[in-house]
């Protein structure tokens, strides 16, 4: 049962599994209202940009970062707020504290927690005794802030295709996504197929998806009429692809597999010998969450007119003002 401060349950952002599909579109929209008022130098309306003045928030990582810290500190100052980076080496947590002693302290001082950690059960274990909201900020199961800036990114970058009345693009969209079976594809899966696009995932025969997340994103395919599936040929997968992803192969924590894991990767870099022989879409873009290698993907395409790169890693600040907004300042209250 989670903790509770004056009768309020704190709702938690731990991944697309638990937005209904009017929330996801919720936060999408509200990351793009954020980023047009900072593009044109415009203050918040109502002093939003004051409603953590005096307060807090905790950044748990036990995980390094780029994006992940500068957005989620950003978005904390951007509501007037004071963010605490906390890493391994900062806290007692895994020394002297438990997980449990940890987060009552940190709940007790703070708005919010941003946690970036290894393992799912921590987030799940955060979230249980945490009397703040949570806001899942990587673990090993999912990736939900990494999901809303991609969203982002693809609304902008096809915003022709994009039906404002339906607020989705009913199946004219493909993403395929060409990697391992990780916390990113897991979370992005399920927001595309909410968002009304058609999803394909190759990977290695010998990696297997996550049947739990598999099952549910046939389900809400089925809801909206578009398709999800697993592959191994790289070619089948982007043929008329819009969205071409992919993603570390090797994770933080599989160092000492490297050299194993790279090996079943072997010829799923995306490149533009890929690109031409699959006949993907005249309008296709290119992603990427970072940092990148170059087995993933070739310096043609990682660098070309059609990768959105790191107009993608700008989103993520958007992302997490939007996942404030949403669970902090409203309380869980997304629409």
């Amino acid at each position: 049962m989670s903790s509770t401060v004056s009768g309020f349950k704190p709702r938690h952002l731990v991944s697309m599994l638990e937005l209904e599909k009017n929330e996801l579109i919720n936060l999408i929209d509200r990351a793009q209202y954020f980023k047009n008022l900072i593009k044109s130098n415009q203050l918040p309306p109502n002093n939003l940009d004051q409603a953590l003045k005096g307060k807090t928030s905790a950044l748990l990582f036990t995980k390094r970062s780029t994006r992940t810290r500068i957005s989620s500190e950003g978005a904390v100052v951007y509501f007037g707020g004071h963010p605490f980076f906390l890493n391994q080496n900062d806290i007692q947590l895994g020394v002297n504290e438990s997980l449990l002693d940890t987060v009552k302290v940190l709940s007790s001082m703070t708005s919010c927690i941003f946690a970036r950690v290894n393992s799912h059960n921590d987030i799940q274990e955060l979230c249980k005794y945490s009397s703040v909201p949570v806001i899942n900020s990587l673990c090993d199961t999912f990736h939900p802030l990494q999901s809303i800036a991609d969203l982002l990114t693809i609304k902008e970058q096809f915003s022709d295709l994009y039906d404002p009345v339906e607020k989705s693009f009913k199946g004219k969209l493909k993403l395929t996504w060409i990697g391992d079976a990780n916390n990113v594809i897991n979370d992005l899966s399920i927001a595309c197929l909410k968002f009304g696009i058609n999803v394909s995932v190759v990977l290695p025969k010998n990696i297997q998806f996550n049947n739990d997340i598999y099952l549910k994103g046939k389900e809400i395919s089925k809801e909206n009429n578009v398709k999800f599936e697993i592959l191994n040929d790289p070619v089948i997968g982007c043929l008329n692809s819009n969205i071409l992803v992919t993603d570390t192969f090797v994770s933080m924590g599989e160092e000492d597999s490297k050299l194993e894991k790279l090996k079943k990767f072997e010829n799923l870099q995306i490149n533009s010998n890929l690109v031409k022989s699959s006949k993907v879409n005249s309008n296709w873009i290119f992603m990427h969450c970072l940092p990148r290698h170059k087995e993933e993907v070739s310096d043609e395409v990682f660098y070309s007119d059609n990768s959105v790169v790191f107009q993608e890693a700008e989103n993520r600040l958007y992302a997490a003002i939007s996942a404030i907004e949403g669970f902090v300042i409203n309380k869980g209250k997304l629409v």
